[in-house]
């Protein structure tokens, strides 16, 4: 970050500050338009943990049960935008108790005394719009049996917020936090009295960013399916205000609804769960169901690599690829080098998955996440297909650098199922060589059949892979080629090393084997799951072996056991888990 952009930083966070304190010279709204519709869900397990004092945020567990929600040291930058934004409120309202209500009431109206009069981090404006949305949401909730002092300062805190976001939301960086600041500052419009004349310069804002930040097939730049689930809820959210009081929904609103929802519903595995990639996670449990039931978009076909991922789907089986080349520039600060991984889902069950984001867990996680070793795929010599570009001056953020360029894809029809190819030249620079991957996906959902290969694909491809070998002393270069398995897969070598057998909750047993080019390991492997406390254990499958030609191929299948029935009742029931 050079110097220019530290001060352009500085000014943007003293801008921040200074509205948050002209915010207080606004007045009070007096009540709603109408009475808000709680629209966010929250998980009744996470409430009744917050109920209890235990708040865990941004990987953080931190015991407050005699301690207000304020009073609590931030133990980090990641801990102070959770709690600043608010989501915390849909898990309280799930439980929707008195206790619940009683410590939601508590710490609402203990931020709006630490920090309603614009001091401390939360005056920014993704995490203002964010829980501006959340306040009106439960707003039902939160004002019951509270009295008029209460209910004024409620209000009051309201419109300052309303009116800080309508002076700073082009300040938040394009993508989900404006899209967030935009969104809270429409719906603070709709709902509050006195701020209707606020909502109509938004909405055509908004309007403007969904022409900018969603392309015509309803993807975003970033390429992470969580923050485009993120983008449409808000969107979706909007609408629905909209038309409860009549009023119909800007075109370009409408349109960039229309376009994602078919690509949303491509990125959902066979368990409703979004794909992990790009530093998105599988998404909050039941918030796409509803986004897309309150889009009222029917069911439409999207494109074949919908956000840059292709998808095999058969009977019960998904299979969803990282197929286009990563995110550049400010988009891939938080980008994997990810290309041409894949993840397996029978039924309810994740088969093969990627490590995910491991930015909960602190920096080293967040770059070792991101790491192609992280994901289920071919890694050359140690080296990810893309590599990550020095940290910005005075941040942790890091673009992706020397990222693949050329990504070719192609569908086929196999004989026995549906076929897919794909290639890439991430490793191309510095060894020669093309890594390309076949799919061969059964229409019975019962085996996949897939092939790794390395080639040199022009003569300076081969010159280089020459040089390449000359400099291992002619050894070969070495390959890992990785299977990450869910944490719940019970995994064991079998037949003598020959193949991998796992056992899923459901019942099934899954069998991996391979050609006998690579060497077979079950090694320890991580999964890094946002609201744990730590990365949880599991194990990786792993083919490694050298490139000693121009050419090399490694075939491997994964496949049901014979006597896993076609048909599994699964009826084991996943307890929700708090560690």
């Amino acid at each position: 970050m050079s110097n220019s952009d530290t001060m352009t930083s500085r000014w943007m966070r003293f801008q921040n500050r200074f509205y948050a304190r002209l915010s207080q010279r606004q007045k009070a709204v007096t009540g709603f338009v109408a009475q808000p519709e709680p629209r966010s869900v929250g998980a009744f397990a996470r409430g009744r943990q917050l109920v209890a004092g235990n708040l865990l945020f941004a990987g953080y567990l931190v015991e407050a049960q005699d301690t207000g929600l304020w009073d609590v040291a931030a133990p980090s930058a990641g801990f102070d935008d959770e709690r600043h934004g608010f989501a915390w409120l849909d898990d309280l309202a799930a439980v929707g108790d008195m206790r619940a209500r009683q410590k939601a009431q508590r710490w609402v109206w203990g931020w709006i005394e630490a920090h309603g009069r614009g001091h401390g981090p939360g005056w920014e404006p993704d995490l203002t719009g964010r829980r501006v949305m959340r306040w009106i949401n439960h707003a039902i909730f939160l004002l019951r049996g509270v009295d008029e002092k209460q209910s004024n300062q409620f209000f009051g805190a309201l419109a300052q917020q309303t009116w800080f976001l309508s002076k700073r939301w082009h300040a938040a960086t394009p993508g989900l936090p404006r899209f967030e600041a935009l969104a809270g500052l429409v719906q603070a419009g709709l709902a509050l009295e006195g701020l209707e004349q606020m909502a109509d310069p938004a909405l055509r804002a908004l309007a403007r960013e969904c022409d900018r930040q969603v392309d015509k097939h309803g993807g975003i730049p970033t390429r992470n399916p969580e923050e485009l689930l993120e983008v449409f809820t808000l969107l979706s959210w909007t609408s629905s205000a909209l038309k409860e009081l009549g009023r119909g929904t800007p075109a370009a609103q409408a349109n960039a609804i229309k376009r994602v929802a078919p690509t949303l519903r491509s990125l959902r595995h066979a368990d409703g769960a979004l794909a992990r990639f790009h530093g998105g996670g599988r998404g909050v449990e039941g918030r796409l169901e509803q986004a897309l039931a309150e889009s009222g978009v029917k069911f439409k076909a999207a494109t074949e690599l919908p956000l840059g991922y292709a998808r095999l789907a058969a009977a019960r089986t998904t299979i969803i690829v990282d197929a286009s080349t990563p995110p550049s520039g400010t988009a891939s600060l938080n980008a994997h080098a990810s290309t041409l991984a894949f993840e397996l889902t029978s039924g309810r069950r994740p088969l093969i998955v990627n490590c995910g984001s491991g930015a909960s867990f602190g920096l080293d996680w967040r770059r070792a996440g991101r790491a192609t070793p992280s994901h289920s795929t071919l890694c050359l010599d140690g080296y990810s297909s893309a590599r990550l570009a020095n940290p910005l001056a005075g941040s942790d953020h890091q673009a992706l650098v020397d990222a693949p360029q050329d990504v070719p894809v192609e569908f086929a029809d196999a004989v026995e199922g549906v076929g897919f190819m794909a290639g890439h030249d991430g490793y191309v620079k510095v060894f020669g060589l093309t890594h390309a991957r076949t799919f061969e996906l059964r229409f019975d959902g019962r085996e996949l059949v897939g092939e790794d290969m390395l080639v040199t694909a022009t003569d300076k491809a081969k010159r280089q892979f020459d040089k390449a070998m000359d400099a291992s002393g002619l050894s070969g270069l070495a390959f890992d080629i990785r299977f990450h398995l869910h944490p719940d897969v019970d995994a064991a070598v079998d037949l003598g090393g020959a193949a991998v057998s796992m056992a899923l909750k459901s019942g099934e047993i899954w069998v991996f084997r391979h050609d006998g080019t690579g060497k077979l390991s079950v090694e320890p492997s991580v999964y890094l799951e946002k609201g744990r406390l730590k990365p949880r254990a599991t194990k990786q499958i792993v083919l490694s072996g050298r490139a000693m030609e121009y050419a090399t191929r490694i075939g491997w299948t994964l496949s049901k056991a014979q006597d896993t029935a076609y048909a599994v009742r699964d009826l084991h029931r996943d307890e929700p888990e708090f560690d």
